[in-house]
């Protein structure tokens, strides 16, 4: 099977798990759920094309196998960026940018968590970027621990299962089959969508602050003192 690339050759689905196996997506799996280098990795186009690969036969291994160690990583990884970030604590946020690390990526996972609290670690998953700063943000936060696991599991599970077994079901309709390059954009287009609705509430809601704040301090009601030509019209009362 050949895929198209969605980027740089190396980051391809098809090519990474030709080249470096299971062993390889679980490592990608547990990058990009919790380390900060993480956050670029392919991790939805390669849970669908391992799932893929899987019904295929391209890949040996039983599916139920494959979805029991894609969970154990995406689950580990989170765990690890938790306790990172309860380490690290809020210096992650004076942290300079690099080439690998930029500082809008923390601040988005940090209102991300807070709009949603505990449930966005399940929700982030599906998230690109988010999904790998999310963890970390709760462990700077000091999220309850308990509370971490739980949502940490099922995150976990819905994601890692999931996008995996998506993939293995669809594998086998011919028709993804044979145009597997339309359904790996597909699958990346629609992982975008929540962050770019989120970008666009953000907008929107900005755009109103800025109305509203413009039009405060105009008039009586602003609670100003009154012009002079009111102050001469109350005179004559």
């Amino acid at each position: 099977m050949n895929t198209l690339a969605l980027g740089p050759s190396w980051l391809d689905p098809d090519y990474l798990i030709n080249t470096f196996g299971l062993p390889g997506v679980l490592l990608i799996v547990f990058a990009e759920s919790g380390l900060l280098i993480g956050f670029f990795l392919p991790g939805d186009s390669l849970l669908f094309t391992t799932g893929l690969l899987v019904t295929t036969g391209q890949l040996d291994t039983p599916l139920w196998l494959v979805c029991l160690l894609v969970a154990l990583a995406a689950i580990i990884g989170d765990q690890v960026g938790y306790l990172f970030g309860r380490k690290v604590g809020p210096s992650l946020f004076k942290r300079p940018d690099s080439r690998l690390f930029k500082q809008e990526n923390v601040e988005k996972a940090h209102d991300f968590f807070e709009k949603y609290g505990p449930k966005s670690l399940i929700l982030a998953r599906f998230v690109p970027v988010v999904r790998t700063f999310t963890p970390i943000i709760a462990g700077v936060s000091r999220m309850n621990y308990r509370s971490f696991i739980v949502f940490n599991i099922i995150g976990g599970v819905l994601w890692g299962v999931g996008v995996t077994l998506l993939g293995s079901a669809l594998g086998k309709i011919d028709f993804v089959h044979e145009n597997i390059e339309a359904m790996l954009i597909l699958i990346v287009l629609i992982s975008v969508v929540p962050i770019a609705i989120e970008f666009l509430r953000a907008r929107s809601k900005s755009k109103k602050e800025a109305a509203s704040g413009g039009g405060e301090g105009q008039g009586p009601s602003a609670g100003g003192s009154p012009s002079p030509g009111q102050r001469g019209r109350h005179a004559k009362r």
